[in-house]
């Protein structure tokens, strides 16, 4: 793939992100309010998504009429190109909803079946998050890359819970199983806010079952450009089933311990 057309996807993902992240932190309703649900009537939409959505979608017809196109709030465009956007306009809804900060703004472009270009917009952080396919991963002007070594009883490991109450159960059943083999667990509520911490060093692992492509697409290629490792069961790349990110030593351990806990079933 041209190293051109990479810089142009990235530049696309960075002005969408930024527009995106700026309307829904300055345009946040002081009564902002559920729109409509989806897996559960905890799992929700709020007006704002819904806006966020229709901005980067439109940014995108714009800059690159020919490429498809998948969000979170519904759109799934065929497209020409070979390109596909993957789209999340607001990961972390109920944080939003509830006025915490821990929410953000995904956009990956694939090409040819592989993530190539990823940013994720944090804009109560005032940070972005940003990797293109074998360039390294960055946060504004700085490389990342995942902490050094450790063992896993060492480790800060992030995860997620599910909306759905029996697999909330199972998840909780995992995280008993995990929490004393770790240093500590951390529950933030934006998978890919998750996934660039993991890049960043601020956790040293991260794993969720649940996720759709747009929680994974632009945190892991992010991740993974960082150094970290990624996958899901055993031999099993990330996917709704497991997701799985952590620095080398740590995903050695991780993984394993995961697929004993059961953590890829409800």
């Amino acid at each position: 793939m041209p190293e051109e057309l990479k810089a142009e996807l990235l530049d696309v993902a960075l002005d969408a992100a930024r527009q995106a992240g700026e309307l829904l932190r300055d345009g946040r309703p002081a009564d902002l309010a559920v729109a409509a649900t989806k897996s559960s009537p905890i799992d929700v939409v709020t007006e704002m998504d819904i806006a966020a959505e229709k901005l980067i979608t439109g940014i995108l017809a714009r800059r690159r009429p020919g490429d498809g196109l998948l969000g979170e709030e519904g759109a799934d465009v065929p497209g020409t190109s070979g390109v596909r956007w993957v789209v999340d306009p607001l990961d972390g809804t109920v944080n939003y909803l509830y006025g915490l900060p821990s929410w953000s703004v995904s956009i990956a472009a694939e090409y040819g079946g592989r993530t190539v270009a990823g940013v994720v917009e944090a804009p109560m952080r005032r940070e972005t998050y940003r990797a293109v396919l074998g360039g390294g991963a960055w946060l504004d002007g700085v490389r990342l890359a995942c902490r050094p070594a450790a063992p896993l009883d060492q480790a800060l490991v992030g995860t997620g819970f599910a909306y759905l109450q029996a697999r909330k159960e199972q998840q909780a059943e995992v995280a008993r199983r995990v929490i004393p083999r770790v240093r500590d667990i951390r529950r933030g509520g934006s998978a890919a806010l998750d996934l660039s911490d993991v890049a960043a060093g601020r956790l040293d692992a991260y794993y969720e079952r649940g996720l759709n492509p747009w929680d994974l697409a632009a945190g892991e290629l992010i991740a993974r450009e960082a150094g970290a490792l990624t996958g899901g069961r055993p031999g099993q790349p990330a996917s709704g089933e497991l997701a799985l990110a952590a620095t080398p030593a740590v995903f050695a351990s991780l993984q394993p311990l995961l697929e004993e806990a059961g953590a890829w079933h409800d």
